[in-house]
């Protein structure tokens, strides 16, 4: 049962709040909806936009400033919040990088984490709630992400190309398996055998794969960022596109670092591509 926890006027369409119970969590989730004003009228394409590390339901509605276009073109946005919250696991809160805000998008295997820690299957029962629920065009939903959201959006895109047709990221982890934060993430939810490791990384599921999606994935990346040259590796997943033949427009700018005033800049890009893209699959 959804239980709508706020709702404001935003250019001309709705930004809402809801909480429901998860049955993939075992516990009561949010999430943020945002319903252009085309939406009153009849259907809809959506985008899943998924945030990062210590960010919730509220952040990208709050800092990215999407609507005003996604308004425009009828777009309706959707953002779950990143981890579980009150499942009250020993350590879940000792670190920001680690338990709650972030979940990492994936399903945990290992004790006490595999109960609740199951955010990629959590974005998947997420989906169908919203098309359940929402003016949405089940043919036409596309998902993006920043940092560990950019990870999970490339991740749910390649494993699931029939439900997200239209994939782009922001700073995106793109080899978690190689980094610090992925590998602290994988080796507590998912164990130390990393063969498990490699459905949850992006550039290894990408070189598996021969073009999943022949439109195109963008990519943009601050040269700027702090957290490039340890943490990103967009070089790895470059390399893996080349390997798949998938068409992948990275665009790297200079002096942009990791946060949203970065993504704030070039968000509207990300949803006209998205609009465009998803326009076409419908035609």
């Amino acid at each position: 049962m959804l239980e709508l926890i706020s709702e404001h006027a935003c250019f001309k369409g709705v930004q809402q709040f809801y909480s429901h119970h998860s049955e993939t969590i075992g516990l009561p989730m949010r999430f943020s909806v945002f319903l252009p004003p085309q939406a009153r009228e009849g259907k809809v394409p959506a985008l899943f936009c998924l945030a990062g590390l210590t960010c919730t339901e509220e952040t990208f509605m709050i800092k990215a400033g999407a609507q005003r276009s996604a308004a425009q073109r009828g777009l309706i946005l959707v953002t779950p919040d990143t981890s579980p919250r009150g499942a009250n696991l020993p350590g879940e809160a000792d670190s920001w990088d680690f338990g709650v805000g972030a979940g990492f998008y994936l399903d945990a295997t290992e004790a006490p984490w595999n109960k609740h820690y199951r955010m990629y299957s959590y974005v998947l029962e997420l989906y169908e709630l919203i098309v359940r629920k929402f003016p949405v065009l089940p043919s036409s939903i596309g998902i993006t992400g920043h940092s560990m959201g950019g990870h999970g959006a490339l991740i749910l895109a390649l494993r699931n190309p029939n439900l997200f047709k239209t994939v782009s990221a922001f700073a995106p982890i793109c080899a978690p398996s190689k980094c610090p934060w992925g590998i602290k993430a994988f080796t507590a939810y998912l164990g130390g055998e990393q063969e498990s490791w490699q459905k949850y990384d992006a550039s290894a599921l990408m070189e598996q794969k021969h073009a999943p999606f022949p439109n195109g994935i963008l990519i943009d990346q601050g040269l700027g960022d702090k957290f490039l040259p340890d943490q990103l590796f967009p070089h790895v997943f470059e390399a893996a596109c080349q390997t798949a033949q998938q068409p992948l427009e990275l665009r790297r700018h200079a002096e942009y670092d990791h946060g949203y005033y970065f993504i704030s800049t070039f968000i509207e890009e990300h949803i006209r591509f998205h609009h465009q893209k998803l326009g076409e699959i419908v035609r």
